[in-house]
């Protein structure tokens, strides 16, 4: 088993340039089913979850080529099944994303229920009445979400809790369904608007995406072509709490800083320095940070992704601050790991309050989720001594190169096989 050690202490300085979006590429990959013909998809990031949805796609029936660590060549013409394989879907939640896909090329769509990190209930609720808004019929047996598409067409979705994975799957499934579909209460995160962009590039016909009212018309075919995923505004934040918690001096390329808003308004109030360029951005902290409080929210809201890291960044801070988390439960299991190393933390549901300000020391800690796993290795960074960081494959499924990239920057951080 893979486990990262880590010798804190160093601050972090230089640049560090973001990769592809996680949350957009894992999306686009499934969106690319709608379109029989050929997709060149750039800017991807070389990450485990992408290598998964990529093998799903090559499992359907599609021509699947990698041109470049970063850059996927897909040809869906060739897909030939409906029927997603259990034991590949179930690693990874984004594979929902191939209901609204696979319902909207072929009319039907079997697919296992959503694998992933388990911090709390994920229901699908929400997916499943946009599904029956659009004229579809949806059941669950066998193991398996079978969705019947043989009647779908546009039709009025009111999501009753703002949802991204809801958001995209509908806007896959109505992107080819006859008639107008128009979904009120959407999510309006970054990749939303990406997947929204590339599937208008290709010929869609889809409004106001990023805002909370989504318009589309149906059409009835898609053409491929080339597109590039925005950058990723998750890894871009982790960097930024690293830095901000070693007390270092970094510059974060290959960013849009509007993204970053709600993690750069917090970082003014704690006193870190924070300097936007067009594409870039620079986060020096020196000395002793401001105490604050936290609620993660839906974009533009502080995202529940960078909640970890914020705690991570806090136990580095004098006084008490209280994060809380309101968009998914038992997001606080990660806790008991910083614990370990010495952190101050009282969890009562869905708040944290952490009393900042005591030193942490190395210690044999796990990665519980892929998030939480970024915010062990802030928490190491910090740490006197050495950690050793286990379960490190939920951190590979989401950051591309963060060993290299955390030793560019000055970090002591190896991988090793246990």
């Amino acid at each position: 088993m893979e486990k990262f050690v880590i010798n804190g202490g160093n601050a972090l300085c230089g640049t560090v340039d973001i990769s592809g979006a996680k949350n957009a590429a894992v999306a686009i990959i499934p969106a690319t089913i709608l379109i029989e013909d050929e997709c060149i998809i750039e800017n991807v990031p070389d990450i485990q979850d992408v290598r998964i949805i990529l093998d799903i796609l090559s499992s359907l029936g599609a021509k699947v080529e990698k041109i470049s660590a970063n850059t996927v060549k897909i040809d869906a013409s060739t897909l030939n099944t409906y029927i997603a394989e259990k034991e590949m879907a179930s690693k990874m939640r984004a594979s929902y994303y191939l209901l609204g896909a696979l319902c909207g090329r072929f009319k039907k769509a079997a697919v296992p229920p959503p694998g992933g990190c388990n911090f709390g209930i994920r229901p699908i609720d929400q997916h499943i009445k946009g599904f029956e808004a659009l004229n579809c019929k949806v059941e669950i047996k066998h193991g398996s979400i079978n969705v019947d598409g043989e009647n779908i067409k546009g039709g009025q979705v009111y999501f009753d809790v703002v949802s991204v994975g809801a958001t995209i799957n509908l806007m896959l499934a109505a992107v080819r369904a006859p008639g107008v579909t128009v979904m009120e209460n959407a999510a309006k995160e970054p990749h939303i608007v990406d997947v929204a962009n590339f599937l208008n590039s290709m010929g869609a016909n889809i409004k106001s995406a990023g805002t909370d009212v989504i318009k589309i018309t149906g059409v009835e075919k898609l053409h491929g072509g080339t597109y590039g995923v925005i950058p990723d505004q998750i890894e871009a934040g982790t960097y930024m709490f690293a830095a901000a918690a070693t007390r270092g001096d970094v510059t974060i390329r290959n960013v849009i800083p509007k993204h970053l808003e709600a993690i750069t308004s917090k970082f003014i109030e704690m006193g870190v320095d924070v300097t936007e360029g067009d594409d870039e951005i620079r986060v020096c902290a020196k000395g002793n940070l401001n105490k604050i409080n936290v609620k993660t929210l839906p974009y533009p809201g502080f995202p529940t992704d960078l909640q970890p890291p914020m705690v991570a960044l806090l136990t580095t801070v004098n006084g008490t601050s209280i994060v809380t988390e309101s968009v998914w439960d038992s997001r606080f299991q990660y806790v008991a790991e910083l614990e370990k190393m010495g952190a101050k933390i009282t969890v009562n549901g869905s708040v944290a309050v952490i009393e900042g300000g005591h030193a942490l020391t190395g210690a044999d800690v796990k990665s519980t989720d892929l998030r939480a796993g970024a915010g062990m290795v802030i928490a190491a960074l910090c740490a006197n001594g050495t950690t050793e960081i286990l379960n490190v494959y939920h951190i590979d499924r989401g950051y591309e190169n963060i060993i290299e990239k955390l030793t560019s920057l000055g970090a002591d951080i190896k991988r090793t096989d246990d």
